[in-house]
């Protein structure tokens, strides 16, 4: 019994370990983008973009993410951001989250 538990919780977290997209961006296209020894996933689907940090950052190395995610979302789509996604598009998070943001795009 007890090894059941143990296997099942396993099974949960490394479940959770794959970056999957906002419900809104089911169907976009998805790619892998590396920035100065950042790895991202963005996701692009109807000209905005959602963009993963990828790994752990300690807060002190957090201040050139949002910069490297307009980067990445520009690079991922060919198109240039023009801002936060608003709307049903708009990210959850806190503005300034290091970990996911999602931009409206001009293409």
């Amino acid at each position: 019994m007890r090894y059941a538990v143990h296997l099942a919780l396993s099974l949960a977290l490394l479940c959770g370990c794959a970056v999957s997209p906002a419900p809104q961006f089911f169907g976009a296209t998805r790619q892998e983008v590396a920035l100065e020894g950042y790895r991202f996933t963005v996701f692009v689907k109807t000209g905005r973009a959602e963009v993963v940090r990828r790994g752990y950052l300690p807060r002190a190395a957090r201040d050139r993410v949002p910069a490297l995610m307009v980067r990445a979302a520009e690079i991922a789509s060919g198109c240039t951001v023009i801002g936060p996604a608003g709307g049903i598009w708009r990210a959850p998070s806190l503005p300034g989250d290091t970990g996911e943001a999602r931009f409206e795009l001009a293409c």
